[in-house]
């Protein structure tokens, strides 16, 4: 059975204490996990200072060149997997068996991370607003005319990873960029894409030492948060509520995306449905980003309708199939557990499962696997218990509120995509706290760029600006 090993400090560790993780459908083993316990991790993170001088020996557009050729070789060569070796197609076949990812979403899914990447430079320009990056270099510089100075916060960056889609990989990875070493806890059943990333990067001359790699249980999880100065944490509502007051944490939980659709655009919501079912169909609904909600001043039902008719086409499939949109839970009793929060949330008055008539149940099987089938539910208000929730397949509720209550009635949004040409509306929603990224006009949720910060931004995170004068040379003073 292939193994993968704990990284310290990159270099690879067999422990003798192991997990087995299991092939979504037959659910046999299918890759063993060598764990690594808490005092372990507090020992090897004690050289956090000593890593980060070597990585900071590197200039920044050195760092940048080796981040390119990395994309080439995580999208592209066969690379080590503990004491065998992977490659694309491989890895491709290796993270769907334990996820229950389809074959085609696994790709587009390593098109983002290579283009995470590729496009370092459009990244950390867009992070840093344009910052000269040899500042990084010295520490200090001029920036719009500006004398500036930069430090770290930090000697590493620990990482706590979710299984769900692993496209968010791409959000950790700028700091290898910037100087910072990597501390990551892989998800449960999806280990393969950060330990690829970390392999080709160090293929591409980044120094072994910047990777530490733990499968770990949650006591090593807090630990790698508790010991690194800086931290990221994905995960629900529930596992992330801990850290909520901890500055030092970056959290990366449920999204309750949106897409809203103004009164001077209302009339005519036909000609966006493609954009709506796109932002919560794509990736199998599965990432933060997806719409789990459409907010609109009225033609609710009319508009849940024609997404329920338009995403009842979306069907279990085979892992191969080029056509595959959805994924089977790992678990069967997350998906039954699912389901039944949904069955609960329409018992109360004011919401209907429009998606019910098209299809004889929400939980089915195909082949030992268990599936989600998507879901659009009419919320009458925005009170109801369905009407911003969010869930790990293919949910949205459409729900209809008068534009005067918007944005203040959404609660936090990490993505709100606004249909509408309305200044008073758009304006509304840039003064709001609770949007986080804005799209307005008709842009998928999904839908990112490079130079914009997903979810905080990790360059201020990572880093902080102090005031900064030097005297003219020979002043005396």
């Amino acid at each position: 059975m292939l193994h993968i090993p704990i990284l310290r400090h990159g270099a690879p560790y067999r422990s003798i204490d192991t997990q087995r993780v299991a092939h979504y459908r037959t659910r046999e083993p299918f890759v063993e996990l060598s764990m690594a316990n808490p005092g372990l991790i507090r020992r090897d993170l004690l050289r956090q200072r000593e890593v980060r001088e070597k990585l900071a020996a590197f200039p920044t557009s050195v760092l940048l060149e080796m981040c390119r050729r990395a994309a080439d070789y995580f999208m592209n060569d066969t690379l080590p997997v503990g004491d065998e070796t992977q490659t694309p197609d491989e890895y491709v076949r290796q993270l769907s068996a334990t996820t229950g990812m389809p074959h085609v979403l696994v790709r587009k899914n390593m098109k983002k991370i290579y283009g995470a990447m590729a496009e370092m430079e459009s990244v950390i320009a867009g992070l840093t607003r344009g910052l000269d990056l040899s500042i990084l270099d010295t520490g200090h510089g001029m920036h719009e005319g500006h004398a500036v100075s930069f430090f770290p916060r930090t000697d590493s960056l620990g990482v706590v990873l979710p299984s769900n889609s692993p496209g968010v990989h791409s959000l950790w990875i700028p700091a290898v960029a910037m100087k910072i070493p990597l501390v990551l806890k892989p998800g449960g059943s999806e280990p393969w894409s950060p330990y690829r990333i970390a392999q080709a990067m160090i293929k591409a001359g980044i120094p072994a030492e910047t990777f530490c790699f733990y499968p770990t249980e949650h006591a090593g999880a807090n630990e790698i948060l508790r010991s690194c100065g800086r931290g990221m944490f994905f995960g629900d509502s529930s596992s992330v509520g801990k850290y909520a007051s901890d500055p030092r944490i970056e959290l990366h939980g449920t999204g309750y995306s949106k897409v809203v659709i103004g009164e001077d655009q209302i009339d005519e919501w036909e000609k966006y449905i493609d954009v709506i079912a796109a932002s919560i169909a794509e990736n199998g609904g599965r990432s933060c980003i997806n719409a789990s909600g459409v907010w609109a001043p009225r033609h609710g039902r009319e508009i849940a309708e024609a997404l329920a008719e338009r995403l009842s086409k979306i069907v279990p499939r085979d892992a191969e199939d080029p056509e595959a949109q959805i994924a089977p839970f790992a678990n069967a009793q997350v998906a039954a557990r699912i389901s039944a929060i949904v069955d609960a949330g329409l018992q109360e008055e004011g919401a209907t499962d429009v998606t019910a008539k098209y299809r004889p149940e929400r939980l089915v099987e195909k082949d030992g696997a268990t599936y989600l089938l998507p879901t659009v539910v009419h919320c009458e208000s925005p009170e109801h218990a369905l009407a911003n929730r969010e869930f790990l397949f293919p949910f949205a509720s459409v729900v209809e509120v008068e534009q005067e209550r918007m944005p203040e009635v959404f609660g936090p949004s990490l993505v709100v995509t606004a249909i509408t040409e309305d200044e008073a509306l758009i304006n509304r929603l840039i003064a709001s706290p609770h949007v986080d990224r804005l799209n307005i006009g008709p842009i998928p949720t999904m839908q990112i760029a490079w130079d914009q910060p997903h979810e905080g931004n990790l360059f201020e995170h990572l880093y902080a600006r102090r005031a900064f004068q030097r005297a003219a040379a020979g002043s005396g003073k």
